[in-house]
């Protein structure tokens, strides 16, 4: 072992006569502890509300979306085969989109309408877990007079929760669906229907559990006066890291005709917020960090003064003011590593108590989710492990350079 490095531990331990700087060495590396393990709980808790954000956000919008500037789109079964054969596509959904008003004779809304592909197993699989009553299957039943003498609902209809409310329904009720049409001529005229709703659905996002409504693609065809065509597809990945490269691959097989985009043009702006807000946490907890650095400081620069005697008799027996530095330097490391393990630890232990027990509860009508998530990340904690060692590090510098300026011929004489 290095002498330097035996020293540094050496003066880890103190004497009775000691204990004061002792008491502040450990202060200082508790101190780093609980930067760090702020920092990394906060790093995870942001990471888990980011990976929900983004988790409801593209099961709820369109992953890479392919229109046309044409306006609708015929043949799209061709299109729905073309693009599954590109690489990471494991869906394709196309849809028709309308304006509606909802009417249940105790409640009115207006509406966005969405005709969909119930039994599409991309519509399924992305929908499914968030149907509160009924499924998506009993868009594609067919439902008899409410009263006799009635004509028979036109189908039925997938509705959010927030919807329910509003227009005082429940599943199996009636409501009217009008929805102003465009002729061909550029005549706008109204058109009205009967529909069951057939589900409920809560996404946790309110706009669209009080906006959204879900219609059989062939029925909203027919509906909205476009049969045979759809306003565009959605195509669904298997992995949101092939986006760009999905996106470029379709431009460059598809006419000219067809524009393509993706969720990160269409969330950029949250995307780009949030991403924002995690930095400037992890910039204000840094600071703790940096706080705890400056306590390390005044530590050494106390236990500089307090082994002067050490130094001068180091230095009379040859020690360069190199490896001076290198003893307090060595020191100030280690009750900085020694904090940041602490914290690492402490920070685990607090994502996995608030992973499993959820003591935390947070507005579900507000954040879609009713306790903080979590996301572990370990490239995180890395981070976390190798900012904080470097401002340890950046701490010893004055108090070591300062140790190894001493004159010995100095401190014999006081």
């Amino acid at each position: 072992m290095r002498y330097e490095l035996r020293i540094a531990l050496r003066y880890l331990r103190a004497r009775r006569k000691d204990a004061f700087i002792s008491v502040t060495t450990l202060l200082s590396a508790v101190g780093v502890m609980i930067g760090v393990a702020a920092l990394v709980v906060t790093l995870s808790v942001m990471g888990g509300f980011e990976a929900s954000l983004k988790q409801r956000v593209l099961a709820l919008s369109f992953q890479v979306e392919i229109v046309s500037i044409e306006g609708s789109i015929p043949n799209y079964s061709d299109l729905q085969q073309k693009v599954a054969a590109v690489p990471h596509v494991s869906g394709a959904d196309p849809f028709v989109l309308g304006q509606a008003m909802l009417s249940s004779g105790r409640g009115l809304g207006g509406v966005v309408v969405r005709g969909i592909e119930p039994d599409n197993p991309a519509i399924a699989s992305q929908w499914s877990r968030y149907m509160a009553e009924g499924s998506l299957a009993d868009l594609l039943k067919a439902y008899n007079p409410t009263a006799p003498g009635q004509e028979p609902p036109q189908g039925a209809i997938a509705i959010g929760v927030t919807l329910a409310q509003k227009l005082k329904v429940k599943r199996g009720d009636s409501v009217r669906v009008i929805a102003p049409i465009v002729g061909t001529n550029g005549s706008l005229t109204a058109r009205s229907a009967d529909f069951v709703v057939g589900a409920i659905f809560d996404s946790g996002m309110a706009f669209l559990d009080g906006n959204m409504v879900f219609m059989d693609l062939m029925r909203a065809q027919n509906f909205f006066g476009r049969p045979g065509v759809v306003d565009g597809v959605d195509i669904h990945l298997t992995s949101l890291d092939a986006t760009d490269q999905v996106a470029n691959t379709l431009r460059g097989i598809l006419p000219a005709q067809f524009r393509v985009r993706t969720w990160v043009q269409y969330n950029q702006s949250a995307s780009a917020g949030f991403a924002m807000l995690k930095r400037v946490y992890a910039m204000v907890l840094m600071l703790l960090i940096g706080v705890a650095a400056f306590n390390l400081i005044a530590t050494l620069i106390m236990v500089v003064m307090e082994k002067r005697k050490d130094v001068a008799v180091l230095m009379a027996m040859g020690a360069t003011p190199s490896e001076i530095r290198r003893i307090f330097t060595l020191k100030g490391l280690m009750v900085g590593g020694a904090g940041t393990v602490a914290g690492l630890i402490l920070g685990a232990i607090g994502c996995v108590v608030l992973e499993r027990y959820h003591f935390i509860h947070i507005s579900r009508e507000i954040y879609g989710i009713s306790s903080v998530p979590i996301a572990v990340d370990p490239v995180s904690f890395l981070w976390v492990a190798i900012a904080s060692m470097v401002l340890c590090l950046l701490a010893t510098i004055y108090p070591s350079r300062q140790a190894s300026h001493e004159m010995p011929v100095e401190v014999f004489r006081s």
